[in-house]
């Protein structure tokens, strides 16, 4: 059985940071990415990472404060968020796919976790 698990969501304050954990069981996966959902708002991409580690992918909204890295030994993929804003509120999504397609996209991802809530105070 495949799982997608995140942890590390929780209520902080504006520009103060959080690290988000998303351990994979089950399967490997090429691609891993982040997206989020803000109340009322539609899922969208964060940031993603290929399998080596080498090739990184952002939002621009996130540029320069959160970091996307993976562990493939322990198969957890990891995003540290600093300077966090209030506009960062959303429930935050770990997925995983085998890659060769749009990483930024939805549809390119096969497995999704259950989200973990980050709320940002201003």
């Amino acid at each position: 059985q495949v799982q997608l698990v995140e942890s590390g969501g929780g209520l902080v304050q504006a520009g103060d940071s959080l690290r988000l954990s998303c351990v994979a069981s089950g399967r490997t996966f090429y691609a891993m990415g982040w997206f989020r959902q803000a109340p009322g708002k539609e899922r969208e991409f964060v940031a993603a990472i290929t399998w080596s580690g080498s090739n990184t992918y952002y939002t621009d909204s996130v540029k320069g404060r959160f970091t996307i890295s993976r562990d493939n030994a322990k198969t957890t993929v990891y995003l540290q968020m600093n300077t966090l804003k209030p506009e960062d509120t959303a429930v935050y999504y770990c997925a995983g796919g085998p890659g060769g397609r749009s990483i930024n996209l939805l549809g390119s991802y096969d497995y999704w976790g259950q989200g973990t809530r980050v709320t940002v105070s201003s």
